[in-house]
């Protein structure tokens, strides 16, 4: 694995995606490497339910007329967002670079992280409040789950990162992501917790000897610890006690049937985190 020269961060305004763009900004800094503002025009919600609701809001029926010039609101405000990101990352002293495209949200920032190293996603999105699970928040899980790029997930709070974690089960996923790891505490100079929730005593021997091998392999300052009880509620545990400021975990599998048993953990840990997590395939 290579390590990470490019970093993409759709944006669309809100309070979250300030904060994965902090994110990418302070992780620039880290790595030497370049951002790229993504802003996304989701045209797709002229016809959908949202664009109605908006509609039936301000009491207008929607009509062919008005789509053309609630296309231009959208490329405007995007050209506004898509600069202010642009002069922070000016303002910062790190080289960034800024793109709009028009298309479905996940789908366009799957293509466009393929040309990246790393995507940083927000936990929630701008229309958090008008969807049900909101517009950075079901997307992110869509990325997650189909992009080969490693994806970095947000919280709405900024915080340094001091200490690095990886919650490790042993899967493939969970293989490359302590590859992922070790590689970026060795280049950014932090400390790596391996942490192993499992509560049967030969599972965990087991798991604790195969992540002393991997790591060995690396210049890193780390530890094992062991924790039984339910996976998620666990991760979550000790990144709220303050021993991680940034969470790495293996992505979903490849089998869908899988992904229902043991993928739960990764979306309910996405979801709930108080700390960004990067997620690998």
């Amino acid at each position: 694995m290579h390590m990470i020269r490019r970093i993409l961060i759709p944006t669309d305004g809100s309070a979250y995606s300030r904060t994965s763009r902090e994110y990418g900004i302070y992780l620039s800094r880290l790595l030497d490497a370049t951002v790229i503002g993504l802003f996304v025009l989701d045209l797709k919600i002229l016809e959908g339910p949202l664009f109605n609701d908006i509609a039936g809001f301000v009491d207008f029926a929607p009509c062919e007329e008005f789509i053309p010039l609630l296309e231009t609101g959208l490329s405007e405000r995007a050209d506004s967002i898509l600069n202010d990101f642009k002069t922070h990352c000016t303002q910062a002293g790190i080289r960034a670079a800024t793109k709009k495209v028009s298309g479905l949200i996940d789908e366009t920032i799957i293509t466009e992280g393929t040309h990246a190293d790393l995507i940083i996603l927000a936990q929630r999105g701008e229309h958090y409040s008008l969807t049900s699970t909101g517009l950075l928040g079901s997307t992110s899980e869509a990325v997650v789950r189909k992009s080969g790029t490693p994806v970095m997930v947000t919280p709405l709070y900024f915080r340094e990162i001091n200490n690095l974690a990886i919650a490790f089960d042993g899967r493939h996923p969970s293989i490359q992501a302590l590859e992922f790891s070790c590689r970026l505490a060795e280049k950014i100079h932090r400390p790596l917790a391996i942490l192993i929730v499992r509560n049967d005593a030969t599972d965990i021997g087991h798991l604790k000897a195969m992540a002393s091998l991997s790591v060995s392999a690396y210049e890193v300052t780390h530890t094992i610890v062991t924790r039984k009880g339910k996976e998620e509620q666990e991760i979550l545990r000790f990144c709220d006690e303050g021993h991680a400021d940034l969470l790495i975990m293996g992505a979903y599998g490849k089998s869908r049937f899988r992904d229902l048993i043991v993928g739960s953990t990764t979306s309910f840990v996405m979801r709930k985190s108080t700390v960004p997590i990067i997620l690998v395939r």
